[in-house]
Formats: structure tokens, C-alpha cells, sequence
């Protein structure tokens, strides 16, 4: 509700993922204060038209035409305006109707959609973390100029987030990243050998797409986290630490110049930051899951192995490198994730196949969201053309 008491009424980009479906959950608990105007998807038309019928949004966006027509026929008898394609994205940010884009999206895709939203003034709630890994200075400059607030949804920038507030003038002197570990936390080189699909889709503690629980379970999520918060919350790569805390309890810390640390904890539902964004500066009441800390006699944190798990330090070595290099390397992780989560190749390949890119890229230093795009496809196209390695 903003401060003239209207609703907030939210754009919610990529809504049949797993975070749009939590997001969606939360939406529906607060119909006094949050209206939602906005459902898009790429293409899954049978969840979007279960969500358009229920949720009875103004407008529903497909980006793929087959799932678009069947949509459209699908809700020809209501009262909703459905679009098509990838520039109907970025259109609905522009209307008038919506005040807040919760972009839910997975991947580069979400990029262009949240540069044009904050171009076009609209507050943003930003789930999608490749958006500031690959193009952090263009966005969060453009955000500088037009005075734009970005909510972050990551468990781990809300934690941030919420321990900022009410420290403005007060120096940071390190940000403490927390990570679950993954399934494989204490597993060597070689029993990763024979990690299979199946093993590394069961996170501990989260859930999330499969996408995003790859990457967990490779560390490279802490990296592309790191980089986020660098964007995020303006500090230097090396004031940004990772600590593995095996039961996801406290979600990120803020060390102060004083020595002092503060921290945000609660159960691992992404509910409870999902609401913490869309609602700020709001706290209302819900009736999601108590942390009960006799359910956890001892909070645990050890430093990540980074020679096991590579990705964490090729993100580090990406972002000091700057320029393009964040998005290379996040293209490449999309790709070797994508042939992984297609059993097209080992677990263990996964980190060569990001660092074999970044050795062949060109390290160009891009300055629109058209080049930044433009390396993400060249990238993707140069690895797609050769295939994955072969055994």
C-alpha cells in the first residue's frame, strides 16, 4: 500500500516458475493492500490460464506464440488482455496500472524487462539475480538516475536488506553470505564423479527450480549472489564473504565498522522475503512457518571448500575481471546446466565448461542492454555450436 493508502499493484514476471508460484501465494493473503495487474510467462499456457482464471489479472503476457494462442482461446469468455512476445515484457511495465515489477524470472531473460521498468519509474522487486551478475553497473546506474528502489527477494540480499535498515550513515565493513552447502556439502573430487541428475535436484532445505538447485549444489549460486551484492549494496568483491551454514537458518549478516554484526533469521521459506519485498516497509502479519530454536539445539558455519567446488571462485575472478566477463560466465553456466539437467554431460564438467568460455572470450566491456545481450548469445551460440565435451 503506498502512502496515499492505494494498493500496490504488482506486475509479476514469470509466474509459473517456483518462486512466481510462491509469489502468487502471497499476493493472494493480502488482497486489502497488494492488487495483481500483471501475470506473464515464456510457455506454460495451462498453469497461466489456471492462474489467469483464478487471480483475474487486467493482463496476461506469453513470450512463445504456440502457448500464446492456446491461452488466448483458453480465456476468450474473461475479462483479461493477453499479449504475446518478448517486447509485450517491457510494454506492461510501462502502464500506468502497475506500480511495482516483481521480476520472477529465471535467466538473462529477465534483463531487458527490469531495465525498461526502472527506465519507466516502477518500483522493482528483483528475484532474478542474473540481471545485476550480468549487467550490475548499467542497472544500478539507471536505477541512480531515475531514484529507483530495488527490493531484493534472494533470501540472502533480504537478509542484508533488513539488517541495513535503520544504518544508513553507518560504514559496512564486511557482508556475510550464508549457503546451505547443498546435497553434496563434504563430498571429495572424486565422489562427485558419480553425482547423477537425480542426486543433485534434492537441496537440503529450499525449493526451488531445478535451474537454481544446480546451481546451489555447485556453489556457483553463491557466486552469482556475491556479484549481486556487490550491485546491490555498492561494497567491494573483497568485503563480501561466503560462510556454509549447513541449516539455513540465519540467511545473511552485515558486519558493521564497530565490529558489531547483524543478522536475519528465520525458517528457509522464500515466502517470508518475497513478502518483505512487495509489502516494505511494511512487516504484516502471516501465518508462515515459526522459527523454534529448541528445532535447532546448534547453528553451524564452516568456510566453503572452493577447490571442490570451483564455481564460487570462477564467479570472484569473473566479476574482479568486469566488464563482460560476468555475463560470459553466466552464460556459460546456463548452457553447462542445461546439458546437465539433459544428462548430455557429467556433473563435474559443469565448472570447465564455464571456464573454457571465459579463456576464449573477448573482454569487451559492453554498454546497452543490446551488447550485454549480444555476448550472452554469442557465448551461448559458441558453445552450442561445438556441443558438449565429449568422454
Amino acid at each position: 500500500m503506498d502512502q496515499q493508502g492505494h494498493k500496490r499493484r504488482i506486475a509479476l514476471l514469470g509466474s509459473t516458475g517456483s518462486m512466481g508460484l510462491q509469489a502468487l501465494d502471497v499476493i493472494a493473503r493480502y488482497p486489502d493492500l497488494l492488487q495483481l495487474e500483471v501475470i506473464a510467462a515464456n510457455s506454460s499456457a495451462d498453469l497461466l490460464i489456471q492462474q489467469a482464471r483464478t487471480f483475474k489479472p487486467n493482463i496476461v503476457v506469453v513470450v512463445q506464440e504456440e502457448a500464446y494462442l492456446k491461452v488466448k482461446e483458453a480465456l476468450i469468455d474473461e475479462d483479461i488482455k493477453i499479449f504475446c512476445g518478448e517486447q509485450s515484457l517491457c510494454d506492461v511495465c510501462e502502464m500506468e496500472c502497475v506500480d511495482m515489477v516483481l521480476s520472477c524470472i529465471v535467466g538473462v531473460a529477465g534483463l531487458r524487462p527490469i531495465y525498461h521498468a526502472i527506465d519507466c519509474g516502477k518500483l522493482i522487486a528483483l528475484a532474478n539475480k542474473e540481471t545485476l551478475v550480468v549487467a550490475g553497473e548499467l542497472i544500478t546506474r539507471k536505477a541512480k538516475e531515475r531514484n529507483i528502489a530495488i527490493y531484493p527477494v534472494d533470501s540472502e540480499h533480504s537478509a542484508i536488506f533488513q539488517s541495513l535498515v535503520g544504518e544508513h550513515f553507518n560504514p559496512i565493513e564486511k557482508l556475510i553470505i550464508t549457503a546451505s552447502g547443498g546435497p553434496f556439502r563434504g563430498w571429495t573430487k572424486e565422489q562427485l564423479q558419480n553425482v547423477t541428475l537425480a542426486d543433485a535436484l534434492k537441496h537440503p532445505n529450499w525449493n526451488m527450480g531445478p535451474k537454481v538447485t544446480i546451481d546451489s549444489s555447485t556453489l556457483m549460486n553463491k557466486g552469482l549472489e556475491v556479484i549481486e551484492a556487490k550491485w546491490l549494496f555498492n561494497v567491494d568483491l573483497d568485503r563480501i564473504e561466503v560462510v556454509v551454514h549447513p541449516q539455513s537458518i540465519v540467511h545473511s549478516l552485515v558486519q558493521f565498522k564497530d565490529g558489531s554484526i547483524k543478522a536475519q533469521l528465520g525458517c528457509p521459506d522464500m515466502r517470508l522475503p518475497i513478502q518483505y519485498a512487495i509489502t516494505y516497509p511494511l512487516r504484516l502479519e502471516n501465518e508462515l512457518p515459526r522459527l523454534d530454536f529448541a528445532d535447532y539445539p546448534a547453528l553451524t558455519f564452516e568456510k566453503p571448500d572452493r577447490e571442490t567446488f570451483p564455481c564460487l571462485n570462477i564467479a570472484y575472478e569473473a566479476s574482479r575481471q568486469g566488464g563482460c566477463m560476468p555475463c560470459v560466465m553466466n552464460a556459460a553456466n546456463e548452457i553447462a546446466v542445461q546439458w546437465f539437467l539433459q544428462e548430455r554431460i557429467r556433473y563435474v564438467d559443469i565448472p570447465h565448461i564455464i571456464e573454457n568460455a571465459l579463456q576464449h572470450a573477448d573482454p569487451v566491456k559492453p554498454q546497452t542492454v543490446d551488447e550485454y545481450l549480444a555476448v550472452d548469445q554469442e557465448t551461448k551460440a559458441r558453445l552450442l555450436k561445438f556441443g558438449p565435451p565429449r568422454h
